[in-house]
């Protein structure tokens, strides 16, 4: 591993479009994607040992896309992809404790312990997921036993984790429109010994086959972002058993309301929505017939 590393941190004003995404992956050797507070997702770009902004340019117009706002930083390391990329301090969230790969041993604690590699998915340590496993732990705590859980937009899989651990009879299927993702979700699957529960698959939404054969289910968790929340609600209502619960998350303070009526329409009703500086996680339940 080159001991530098070259860090470039993209800032969209607005939703990228997949020729953008297709561009990171043919020019960077690992990328990473982080929420921002703008609402818009902050692209993270890795590369080594040398970096030629120029070329980066060319090779940008070449797939018709003209860059955002972006930083660039060199980083200098022995092992950068594991100092820079896939580093984050273990943190307890509910019932659980998540640390990194990069640890030797687990930390001490007497939470459920679960291993993430998250480079090239969306990193574990934000508010989102904090959100998103607080209600995950609160159904528990309730006596909700799910039989079937589909994760939309799983990203490092972490939810699909935490669904498997708390519930030890449930079906999990992941999904995520990124083959990466796919990919740190299977490995994290094996890493926590997990992998006979999660089936994680390459997917666009619902319209997957394999989705639509797989639901109804009783549980559906979804952080991603408000727009694609909003889009989705009539297939997640399709997608839930009466009575069945979702969690969604991925959106901030001020597209609250938007996220939670798209829901309500389709015959679900807030239970409790979960806050984390300016991020937003609401816990949901489909109302019976």
């Amino acid at each position: 591993m080159s001991s530098t590393c070259w860090q470039i941190t993209f800032h969209p004003v607005s939703a990228p479009d997949s020729a953008f995404e297709d561009f990171l992956a043919a020019f960077f050797e690992v990328t990473a994607q982080n929420y921002s507070s703008s609402g818009f997702d902050e692209y993270i770009g890795y590369i080594s040992p040398s970096f030629d902004e120029q070329q980066m340019l060319i090779t940008a117009a070449t797939f018709g896309v003209t860059l955002p706002p972006y930083d660039v930083s060199e980083l200098k390391s022995e092992n950068w992809l594991k100092d820079y990329v896939i580093k984050f301090a273990p943190f307890e969230v509910g019932q659980f404790c998540i640390y990194g790969i990069h640890e030797q041993t687990p930390p001490k604690t007497d939470k459920i312990a679960l291993q993430i590699y998250a480079a090239t998915a969306f990193g574990s340590d934000h508010q989102t997921t904090r959100g998103c496993i607080e209600a995950l732990c609160e159904l528990k705590q309730q006596g909700f036993t799910p039989k079937k859980v589909l994760d939309i937009g799983t990203g490092s899989g972490i939810l699909s984790l935490c669904a498997a651990k708390l519930w030890d009879k449930a079906s999990i299927l992941a999904s995520d429109i990124d083959d990466e993702a796919t990919i740190v979700t299977n490995s994290n699957a094996a890493t926590n010994s997990l992998s006979s529960r999660i089936e994680a698959i390459t997917a666009d939404g619902y319209q997957s086959e394999v989705i639509k054969s797989f639901c109804p289910c009783d549980l559906v968790l979804s952080n991603i972002l408000a727009n694609p929340l909003i889009a989705f609600a009539p297939n997640l209502a399709s997608a839930l058993n009466d009575g069945g619960y979702c969690v969604l998350s991925g959106f901030i303070d001020n597209q609250v309301d938007d996220v939670i009526s798209a829901h309500t329409a389709q015959g679900l009703e807030l239970v409790k929505l979960y806050s984390h500086d300016n991020w937003r996680a609401a816990l949901m339940q489909k109302k019976d017939k």
